[in-house]
């Protein structure tokens, strides 16, 4: 194959892809003459091509084509059907240049019934069009105008481009350019016109460089092999400076340090502008997503729209290569599975059109691509019983499971919810190979979906697979590159710091920020043997996947360093905890950890003693439909449960270590007495062994509530099914299948502290939105349950200023709920602020909280229409209150 044949292969593809989405464009604003004229124009060039290599087949599919699209420019309608007959047409043209690369010659076809359909339909409409053109056959002279338009920079007038055709001496490359300027001249005059205002591009890249002021971006095409070379010796290069950088930092002599610093440099510049040459738009993998909803919309009958944001976002040629096909196969599901038919949603009160968006975006050292449908979103209840059926879960398994987790089966291979199969999807396959693919690049998927609302997917993926910085720590004799890319911290953990590793059900957990991370241990992972000396000290490296967020112990963390990433042995490629293996700047070889793979093994509990994944709370969108509780035993075997967000520490003590003044239980813990108060009147209090205990605290005040075993952290949906007469429940709720009590914090805290009032009235229920308005992250969460279990949704605000914004832009917001003694703009300066506002947030009743009811406050509270001061633990009569806004407009808190 001689280069110019290869030229136009290349050019020709880059044309008809382009032409494939601007039709798509063309044809939802019909009136756009730019997209008509860029699409006539490279049709054009097609068509004047072939003639000139002697290409008759293409030829003649092209001048058909560019005839309809000719008929359009004279004003004929623009249809479905006849842009779903051009965009057949250029399926046709891909496959014939697909084989002409293959053989080196046209392939031998009939294109009569394509080149027939395209003739009658330009045919058709134009006895309307076409009668004033019979009459006036030179009605070619409407032409003009375009052609005097003042030319831009660096285009040439017709004139000037024949001239230098016939002065060529061959067929070089600018004749090839020229080539479809003479060759309409036998038919209208209109198809030229445009086409050599745009070809003028090739001798205005030419004359760039004499004349110097044409502002234009020249490019030049390399092989992809030599490019891919070329990464190679920079990753050498990069391993070399690594290496002599070691051996600079094992010597004191400082006459090579400076020339190594300018290595180093230009080595970082040279890697960066290499990479930089690999880096395309992501745009170029959703060139044809248009063309593939708008085909979907057809055939399946819906309405769709494709929104796409971030197609200038760059990532390495190689990640962009593997993603092309994931996202065509969930762009083609979301329109398959997601969206509705007009139908459906219409009577669901949506839009007819459904919208499928597109985004991508840059996030730290990754690029996050999100796929979102307003569609009906995934069935979960229909999942579980799938997967059920198929045997990849059991009936326990899947009740221990989250939403997100259970969302996940749509990856298993063969795995469909589908009533029918179709052309489109529905055999199970597909999705499988989605999560694959994603996989082997490094990359993560997650799930979000709300019923009836949609599904969004979340891609993250990094930015190059070639050099990426690691974390190199060590774990037992080996040493190991962690991707930085995962790592969100360092925490130094040992008994004499305040960090320490604690254990539920055995395996070791890290309280972080009031939150529980499980942990891992590379040699656990391993199989190797590990003492627990080794687990209880080291440092941790916070990683995190997804939504996945876990631990990783390891002995010592050395430095970061960029390295170059090699594949794993064919032999060990199975081990899914290592993503790779690189060399040091020492010449050591070490492996790559994936963590994925270890995100893995923690959802899978592989280590002794089963990690409970519970543990790691999901940061799913609707946090109002899930609560993370504690459940224990405490009396008489029953099982108990408090939302783990009061819960400071988990500990185990010793009995003898419990101490009784006055009759009172009490521990000596952080230097101070902490009173003991256990969950249930049948508990006994241990004498000897050891004392489980959870411990709540706020500032300086500790409370250890004494329970009899702790048994799990669950993530459930809280539906307290029945409400209880006692002040220390809130009430019971099905938790994992068993009858669980859940109980009410403030009814304990008084028992510790007898300066914290409790109240004793009944509770009773309504259906509002409710705005809770506390400083104290501990009070909101206190409270939280309590409300939501009398009926109320909760939302909260940390500062006055947070809850007058929220209920400004929250329209559904029934009531308010306010602590007056917040430190800096109080609950009365946000209840004045509310009275000044307008429409509705001015009338929204209000119930404050205090610790102290005087004179003075409950004046105030008139003044500004708070109508009932509440005790600040009194949690009966507090809903007593809420329960009686609509009877009394004011209560008499005196």
């Amino acid at each position: 194959m001689d280069d110019l044949l290869r030229e136009f292969l290349t050019e020709s593809a880059e044309h008809l892809d382009t032409v494939d989405t601007e039709l798509v464009r063309f044809e939802q604003d019909p009136n756009n003459k730019t997209i008509l004229s860029n699409i006539f124009r490279l049709v054009h060039t097609i068509k004047g091509t072939c003639g000139f290599l002697g290409l008759p087949r293409l030829e003649a599919l092209a001048h058909a084509a560019e005839t309809l699209m000719g008929q359009f420019r004279d004003g004929m309608p623009v249809t479905g059907a006849a842009v779903s007959l051009i965009l057949v047409t250029l399926d046709r043209l891909k496959s014939i240049l697909g084989d002409l690369e293959k053989t080196g010659t046209e392939p031998v076809g009939y294109d009569e019934d394509l080149i027939g359909a395209l003739e009658h339909m330009a045919s058709g409409p134009v006895g309307q069009a076409a009668v004033p053109a019979a009459t006036q056959p030179r009605a070619d002279i409407v032409l003009p105008p375009p052609v005097q338009r003042e030319l831009k920079p660096g285009e040439v007038t017709l004139e000037d481009l024949e001239r230098a055709f016939m002065e060529a001496e061959g067929p070089d490359d600018l004749a090839m350019a020229m080539a479809p300027a003479p060759l309409p001249e036998p038919e209208l005059v209109a198809p030229p016109v445009p086409a050599p205002v745009a070809k003028a591009e090739a001798p205005a890249a030419s004359g760039g460089e004499s004349e110097g002021g044409v502002a234009k971006v020249q490019t030049i095409r390399v092989n992809v092999d030599t490019l891919e070379h070329l990464m190679t010796m920079v990753s050498e290069l990069v391993l070399t400076r690594n290496q002599l950088l070691e051996i600079a930092r094992q010597h004191d002599d400082s006459t090579y340090k400076v020339p190594l610093q300018r290595l180093s440099h230009v080595t970082a510049e040279l890697q960066e502008g290499v990479m930089k040459t690999r880096m395309q738009p992501i745009g170029n993998a959703w060139q044809k997503l248009p063309r593939v909803v708008r085909d979907l919309s057809s055939e399946l009958g819906k309405s769709i729209e494709l929104v796409m944001n971030g197609a200038e976002t760059e990532l390495d040629r190689q990640v962009l290569e593997v993603i092309k096909d994931p996202l065509t196969h969930m762009v083609r599901n979301s329109a398959d599975h997601g969206i509705e038919s007009a139908a459906e949603r219409k009577a669901a009160g949506k839009p007819v059109k459904g919208t499928i968006r597109l985004s991508a975006y840059h996030e730290g050292g990754t690029i996050t691509i999100e796929i979102s449908d307003d569609g009906k979103g995934l069935d979960l209840s229909a999942i579980r019983r799938k997967a059920v059926e198929r045997s990849v879960a059991s009936q326990a398994e899947i009740d221990r499971m989250t939403d997100a987790q259970v969302a996940k089966f749509i990856f298993h291979p063969g795995f469909s919810t589908a009533k029918a199969v179709t052309s489109v999807s529905g055999r199970g396959v597909g999705m499988d190979v989605v999560k694959t693919n994603i996989d082997v690049i490094g990359g993560v998927i997650d799930i979000n979906t709300q019923l009836g609302r949609g599904t969004t997917f979340t891609i993250k993926i990094p930015l190059t697979l070639a050099i990426i910085a690691a974390l190199i720590v060590k774990a037992g004799d080996l040493r190991y590159a962690v991707p930085q890319v995962a790592v969100l911290e360092l925490v130094r953990v040992d008994s004499t710091t305040a960090q320490t590793v604690e254990r539920i059900n055995g395996s070791p957990v890290l309280r972080l920020r009031e939150r529980l991370l499980p942990i891992v241990t590379l040699t656990g992972v391993l199989g190797q043997e590990q003492n627990a000396e080794t687990i209880d000290s080291g440092f941790v490296v916070v990683a995190q996947v997804g939504r996945q967020r876990f631990g990783i112990l390891v002995d010592e963390v050395f430095h970061t360093e960029e390295i170059v990433v090699k594949p794993m042995s064919s032999k060990l490629r199975h081990l899914s905890l290592f993503a790779g293996n690189t060399i040091l700047g020492d010449g050591a070889v070490v492996l790559i950890v994936d963590p994925n793979g270890i995100a893995q093994q923690v959802s899978q509990g592989s280590q002794a003693g089963g990690m409970p994944i519970e543990a790691e709370v999901e940061e799913v969108a609707d946090t109002d439909s899930k609560a993370t509780l504690l459940v224990f035993r405490g009396g008489a075997g029953s099982f108990k449960a408090v939302p783990l967000s009061l819960v400071t520490r988990l500990e185990e003590i010793e009995a003898s270590k419990i101490e009784w003044v006055g009759g009172r239980p009490l521990v000596q813990y952080r230097g101070r007495l902490m009173p003991l108060v256990p969950a249930d009147s049948s508990i006994e209090i241990r004498s000897e062994g050891t004392q489980a205990l959870v411990v709540f605290s706020d500032g300086e005040r500790a409370m250890g509530l004494v329970v009899d075993e702790i048994v799990d952290i669950v993530e459930e949906r809280l539906d307290v099914e029945i409400s209880a007469d006692r002040s220390d429940l809130i009430g019971s709720a099905v938790l994992r299948g068993r009858a669980t009590e859940i109980i009410n914090i403030a009814h304990f805290l008084p028992l510790a502290y007898d300066d914290w009032a409790r109240g004793t009235r009944k509770t009773e229920t309504r259906t509002s939105t409710l705005l809770l308005v506390d400083d104290s992250a501990f009070f909101r969460d206190m409270l939280s349950p309590v409300l939501k279990a009398a009926g109320y949704h909760v939302i909260t605000a940390g500062s006055a200023e947070e809850g007058l914004s929220t209920m400004i832009t929250n329209g559904r917001i029934d009531v308010v709920v306010c602590d007056l003694d917040m430190p800096g703009r109080n609950g009365f300066d946000l209840v004045a602020a509310m009275r000044k506002a307008e429409g509705r947030v001015a009338a929204l009743p209000v119930i404050g909280l205090t610790g102290s009811i005087g004179p003075e406050a409950i004046e105030r509270a008139r003044g500004l229409a708070i109508l009932d001061l509440v005790a600040k633990f009194d949690r009966s009569g507090l809903i007593s209150a809420l329960s009686e806004i609509q009877v009394v407009p004011l209560a008499n808190a005196a």
